[in-house]
């Protein structure tokens, strides 16, 4: 079968205009526990700072949202929640609510129009594997209606970032994880990947955080915010459970090039240092985990010192856009947070 890449489609760089954002309404009890509720508050937050509202004008100003549901019985919570934006529910069962890992990856072409790259799901290595999650993308390609395309490999949205000029981010122990293709060599994986994204150079970072479930996702380390630019974090202090790791990241960013031929420019924002959960393990939170929308950058916030200035930080980075901050820590949780749990959908010409 003809790939996207053969047609002419690529995936834009997450700055690029957005028609809406993707997510799906948190609602697992037996997942969440008593962190639901609070989850369901970060999650609201989100979707306020995408669509840029206004509570005091009562406007949205930013993009739509497209939010799935599992079950009828979500619905009214969700409507309640979330009525007050410009918002069209889906009713796509799902197992949780990370969709930049189960959904499609969308795609555009020279004429604006748009299609669907649906991956292989494998419960990110056969740590989570939740009934519906491995249909997701095949069921929310087909609910949009644009041409899709069914990859013959498993990839998860998180674990690659592009610049939309031909560069692909990721990671090693990611990527190259026995968990996910083996067998595969990076040179075919590079090959599997730009013909799917449209990319023809990939950078290699070696490896992620501490403690991430997903093998160290390249959306909680390094993110384009435009082209030739990267950030990632400068550790918090000796203390900082990733200090060698995020030095090695920066090191190994700084000694890129682009598929443009540009040496990566390194912009470092803060890291959250250690952020413990409730049994006081070490979680992997990350704000470079920001959300792009199109009027707005939503920053991971979790109730530690570094959280204002993380915000200041990324806000220079995104001059034309509003930067804000809003409660991550529930939403980590469960394994992530925003950019985890936003998939979006640029805008076409139809």
């Amino acid at each position: 079968m003809s790939t996207p890449h053969a047609q002419g489609y690529l995936q834009p760089a997450e700055w690029a205009p957005h028609d809406a954002t993707l997510l799906a309404w948190p609602s697992a009890a037996d997942l969440w526990e008593d962190n639901l509720e609070p989850a369901r508050a970060g999650f609201v937050a989100l979707c306020e700072g995408i669509a840029d509202w206004d509570p005091r004008a009562r406007l949205a100003r930013g993009e739509a949202l497209h939010v799935l549901l599992p079950r009828a019985a979500e619905a009214d919570r969700a409507r309640a929640a979330l009525g007050h934006l410009d918002v069209t529910f889906h009713d796509v069962p799902f197992g949780d609510i990370w969709v930049r890992d189960t959904a499609p990856v969308f795609l555009l072409d020279s004429r604006g129009q748009r299609a669907s790259a649906v991956f292989g799901f494998n419960g990110w290595g056969g740590k989570y594997t939740l009934e519906h999650d491995d249909q997701v993308g095949a069921r929310v390609a087909d609910r949009l209606a644009f041409p899709r395309f069914d990859a013959p490999f498993v990839l998860e949205g998180g674990s690659v970032e592009v610049d939309g000029e031909g560069t692909v981010l990721t990671t090693s122990q990611c990527l190259e994880n026995d968990n996910r293709n083996p067998g595969m060599s990076r040179a075919q994986l590079e090959r599997a990947v730009g013909a799917y994204l449209g990319t023809s150079r990939t950078l290699w970072i070696t490896e992620g955080l501490l403690n991430d479930h997903t093998d160290g996702h390249i959306d909680t380390i390094a993110r384009f915010v435009r082209p030739g630019v990267v950030c990632c974090m400068a550790p918090a202090g000796s203390d900082d459970p990733n200090h060698a790791v995020l030095g090695r990241i920066a090191r190994e960013l700084g000694g890129m090039v682009d598929a443009r031929g540009r040496t990566l420019a390194v912009e470092l924002i803060p890291s959250p240092g250690r952020v413990l959960d409730e049994d006081g393990e070490i979680m992997p939170a990350s704000y470079a985990n920001f959300y792009i929308a199109n009027t707005t950058v939503i920053v991971p916030q979790y109730g530690v010192p570094n959280d204002a200035a993380a915000v200041e930080a990324i806000a220079r980075l995104f001059p034309e856009r509003r930067t804000l901050g809003a409660p991550a820590k529930a939403i980590l949780t469960g394994g992530g947070a925003f950019h985890c749990i936003t998939q979006q959908l640029p805008r076409g010409s139809r």
